[in-house]
């Protein structure tokens, strides 16, 4: 007698239908709108302006600020990193950073890590979030400073209000500034959406695929450059799961980071504040005791 297979868990119709709207709407209607009418240059300003701000919302804000506490964050960016994730539309600063903790704390454990890249690639891009894994279960006990924090916690009670607003008023507010709505809610609605999505997903999958891994090997996360550009710089993944309360990720002068950047500029304006840095003895140590250990295995 053959074995029977498990059953797979529920499908989650929500995320599964909104992932593949959007995706269908970004891959169809804007090349169709592209050729047919065509888009002016101020639709494409609005893309990457909202693109840049709701993408480096998540990680300055949902990972770097509330799930590492890496800097402490002035009320007025709290609220701003607060409103612009919930554009991202990746879940409450409160669901995001649980489970993200439970990331960090069992990463490529496939029964505890959420989206373990030992489960295979598609699933820890997205697949993780398309059906109810018992690994993906929200437990909010891991996250009672950021529970405490009033601005998080009115994000989480109000979240559906908070995304319907930010995802539809900013393209009909440029629609009624350049009298084209449908454009905007194309590309600063849709295919923002779309890639602001994946290029996020790609941390969790690619990032721990792709790469090199110059401080550590006791994990699969990778530093990968190349990643570091489409994730406002948070493709240096093998520093961050290494050293993850340190506010930067590309710490070299030449990595590109803009989501470090943002912070430091941040704290010259007075709205960020207490910024962790490793000391560098520590860093260079790292360093040379992933390179003997290189040495070691290929002497």
């Amino acid at each position: 007698m053959s074995e029977t297979k498990p059953a797979k868990p529920q499908l989650l119709w929500v995320q599964t239908l909104i992932f593949s709207l959007t995706f269908l709407v970004a891959a169809i209607g804007v090349p169709w709108y592209s050729i047919t009418v065509g888009f002016e240059w101020s639709a494409w300003v609005a893309f990457i302006v909202w693109y840049f701000a709701t993408g480096m919302a998540i990680t300055a804000g949902y990972h770097r600020l509330w799930s590492h506490n890496s800097y402490k964050a002035h009320p007025i960016l709290r609220t701003m990193l607060a409103l612009l994730g919930a554009a991202a539309i990746q879940n409450s600063i409160m669901v995001w950073a649980s489970g993200h903790r439970d990331h960090h704390r069992h990463v490529d454990d496939d029964q505890h890590d959420p989206y373990s890249v030992r489960r295979g690639l598609w699933f820890s891009h997205m697949g993780w979030m398309l059906r109810d894994y018992p690994s993906g279960e929200v437990d909010m006990t891991n996250i009672p400073d950021i529970a405490r924090d009033p601005i998080a916690r009115f994000q989480h009670d109000y979240y559906i209000p908070l995304v319907l607003l930010m995802n539809f008023a900013p393209p009909l507010l440029m629609g009624f500034i350049t009298g084209d709505y449908l454009a905007n809610f194309l590309l600063m609605g849709v295919l923002r959406l779309v890639v602001t999505h994946h290029c996020t997903f790609f941390i969790n999958s690619l990032a721990h695929y792709w790469g090199s891994q110059p401080y550590s090997d006791q994990c699969s996360a990778r530093d990968n450059g190349w990643l570091a550009l489409f994730t406002y710089g948070e493709g240096y993944h093998n520093y961050h799961h290494c050293f993850q309360t340190d506010y930067r990720n590309g710490i070299r002068w030449w990595h590109w980071d803009p989501t470090k950047w943002l912070i430091f500029t941040s704290s010259l304006a007075g709205l960020a504040s207490d910024l962790r840095r490793i000391p560098q003895e520590t860093i260079n140590m790292a360093r040379e005791e992933m390179a003997k250990k290189l040495q070691g295995s290929t002497g």
